[in-house]
């Protein structure tokens, strides 16, 4: 079971990485990457709101939707739980810890709504049917993959804000084509584990 696990944690990191390979993501992937430190805490918060919304995406699916036959109703179910926790974690930080809810404050609402949460809780869940602690693991293993290729795009961009490129490559276009070359790179990590 632990070299299954490793693998497939490797896999949700490199080789099915949720931005590089399943797209899901693209939105903050792009807009959050401008400077390493915001990559950085949106990366984290990503790892910790995906962990957590898809251990109880997992209770809620076990335990509540399946028993009651109403499995079907899956996505909306995981919609309002990622939407709860995020709130009630907003809530929890502005109390607890003021100066991390600034400094976080702003990444948080935006994780309500990153497509990469909800995928990763689907494809744990409900298509790969995954028990308790593989959920778990993948879901802090895509975390972490997302948090490598955010923080990746942001020091490249921080290297192409510095260089001459032409003007019509200059910004999001520049932007684009590194993210491309990203996913390529990250494709040829797929054909090394498949041979």
């Amino acid at each position: 079971m632990t070299a299954s696990l490793l693998s497939v944690m490797f896999t949700a990191v490199i080789s099915q990485n949720i931005v590089l390979a399943q797209y899901q993501g693209i939105c903050p992937f792009l807009g959050v990457s401008k400077k390493m430190s915001s990559a950085a805490g949106m990366g984290f918060a990503v790892i910790f709101v995906m962990a957590v919304s898809s251990v109880f995406c997992w209770l809620v699916y076990n335990f509540v939707l399946l028993p009651l036959g109403i499995d079907y109703l899956y996505t909306m179910a995981f919609i309002l739980v990622i939407a709860s926790l995020v709130q009630m974690l907003e809530m929890a930080i502005k109390r607890l810890s003021p100066t991390l809810y600034s400094a976080l404050g702003v990444y948080l609402p935006l994780i309500t709504t990153n497509c990469a949460i909800l995928g990763t809780a689907n494809s744990a869940i409900v298509f790969s049917s995954y028990d308790f602690v593989y959920t778990f693991c993948v879901s802090v293993a895509t975390g972490v993959g997302f948090l490598l290729a955010i923080c990746l795009l942001a020091g490249v961009r921080l290297k192409t804000d510095r260089a001459d490129i032409p003007k019509c490559f200059r910004g999001f276009p520049i932007t684009l084509v590194t993210a491309a070359i990203m996913a390529l790179a990250f494709a040829g990590f797929s054909g090394i584990l498949a041979g």
